[in-house]
């Protein structure tokens, strides 16, 4: 099940959130671990044993640590344990055929094993009941006894399957005190139609000219046309996965949780340093303070932190997907945040604004490229067209097409990547006191029953984070 199907926004989230505010708040974390669990068994039910085990594994380990925190020596065992059991499971069911692959590649062997279908957000509550683990351990968050409120924190459908990535420490106490007024669920219910438009609206409409492009040979095609649709993509999956994650901060919202701000519009980054802490920022956030932080960080000399620059950038790559296509992504943005730290940024800095914002498009749009293509032969086939080499002319009849055809929803996209709609909006709301709220209200119901026409009558809905 995912958010942005009429399944979901008109009968699962109705009932849910009937059920929920029918519940005394004693019981209101049960309602939502058992809602979640359902929402996650919808498409895939196997694997609800897989995240239940997780779960509770964590909990067993998070109270012996708590447990034994004076002998050190067990707590450190458990904590090992802990660790090798959850990436034990993530590297099974993520990374197994990868490295199996790799084996018979580097030693002409030929081993083979069942393929199996990976668990949706996996790599996601995996890293939350690790991070659980790691912080009872070095004391930063108190053990949490509950095991019902435990699984809700893990299981919790708004940001089970897209996150954003949720510390403990960040809602424990909205695990056992939160409170919801109207305004407050407004502004939730907000956030996910919001989200529901970038998703469906722009993401999926852009993400068709992309389906195309990719479609067609690198020879088949023009300079503009590649650009064209590598553009599109740039756009669609900001789009997809900044409206999937608005909507889990909506949803929470609307059930008294306050979870972090994932995005915050990237394509307006002047260096790619600053692109990284606008992109994802609860993945940056765990990795810099459970891997980045622990080698050493910036503490070391620069020798040592090139190397744990190097770690986070291939995890970084690796924990997107068991493909060299992502490890790839991953150093190669690795490399500009060295350089970045190096040198190149007092140089951006001393550049006017458009030409740093020009460089840091043009490293992440070529970036996306070695992203989406799995093979490096296709990935620099397509650049090698981008720059014109064996490309089929310059401009040809189709990419004049597409670019005529897409030409205003481009611009809409451009618009809606920077936070000039937002603070018209708050603008609004200001000068124009109760008309402002009144027309805010408005827009959030044209855009509902505009992306739930989109979804009546479509069936383009592609969730490109499943795969992660």
């Amino acid at each position: 099940m995912v958010f942005s199907s009429l399944l979901f926004l008109f009968l699962f989230l109705p009932v849910t959130i009937l059920f929920y505010y029918a519940s005394p708040n004693t019981l209101r974390n049960a309602v939502l671990l058992v809602a979640s669990l359902i929402f996650y068994a919808w498409g895939e039910p196997v694997y609800i044993f897989l995240m239940i085990f997780s779960t509770v594994f964590d909990y067993v380990n998070g109270i012996l640590i708590e447990k034994y925190r004076q002998r050190k020596a067990i707590a450190r065992g458990v904590l090992l344990l802990s660790l090798m059991g959850s990436l034990g499971i993530l590297g099974f069911f993520k990374y197994a055929g990868f490295v199996l692959d790799n084996v018979n590649l580097l030693f002409a062997m030929n081993l083979q094993a069942d393929t199996l279908p990976l668990p949706v957000g996996i790599s996601f509550y995996t890293f939350q009941t690790m991070s659980y683990v790691v912080d009872v351990y070095r004391g930063k968050v108190p053990v949490q006894r509950n095991l019902i409120s435990f699984g809700a924190y893990v299981t919790m459908f708004p940001q089970l399957v897209a996150g954003p990535i949720v510390k403990y420490g960040e809602i424990a106490e909205q695990l056992t005190t939160r409170r919801v007024t109207l305004d407050r669920f407004g502004e939730g219910a907000e956030l996910v139609i919001t989200g529901l438009a970038k998703k469906v609206l722009l993401a999926n409409n852009i993400g068709l000219l992309w389906t195309s492009v990719k479609a067609t040979p690198a020879g088949e095609l023009s300079v503009l046309s590649a650009w064209l649709g590598i553009i599109a993509f740039t756009f669609q999956i900001y789009f997809d996965f900044s409206g999937y994650s608005d909507m889990a901060r909506g949803l929470g919202r609307m059930f008294g949780f306050e979870f972090m701000e994932n995005f915050r519009y990237p394509y307006i980054s002047k260096s790619i340093t600053e692109f990284w802490r606008r992109w994802h920022i609860s993945l940056g956030t765990w990795f810099r303070e459970y891997i980045y932080i622990p080698l050493g960080g910036n503490r070391v000399g620069m020798q040592k932190q090139f190397r744990n620059l190097f770690v986070v950038w291939f995890v970084t790559g690796l924990w997107h997907g068991a493909s060299w296509n992502f490890i790839i992504w991953g150093l190669y943005f690795g490399f500009f945040v060295t350089a970045e730290k190096l040198v190149l940024l007092k140089w951006l800095q001393r550049f006017p604004a458009f030409i740093s914002h020009v460089y840091t498009l043009l490293i992440v749009i070529i970036g996306w490229v070695f992203f989406e293509f799995e093979h490096l032969s296709a990935a620099m086939a397509f650049i090698r067209t981008m720059f014109g080499m064996g490309a089929h002319g310059f401009v040809d009849d189709q990419s004049l097409y597409d670019l005529s055809t897409n030409a205003l929803l481009l611009l809409i996209l451009g618009f809606c990547a920077t936070p000039l709609p937002h603070k018209a909006l708050l603008t609004i709301r200001s000068k124009f006191a109760r008309f402002g709220s009144v027309a805010a209200l408005g827009l959030s119901f044209i855009l509902l029953v505009v992306s739930t026409a989109y979804l009546v009558h479509v069936t383009y809905n592609p969730f490109l984070y499943f795969r992660f």
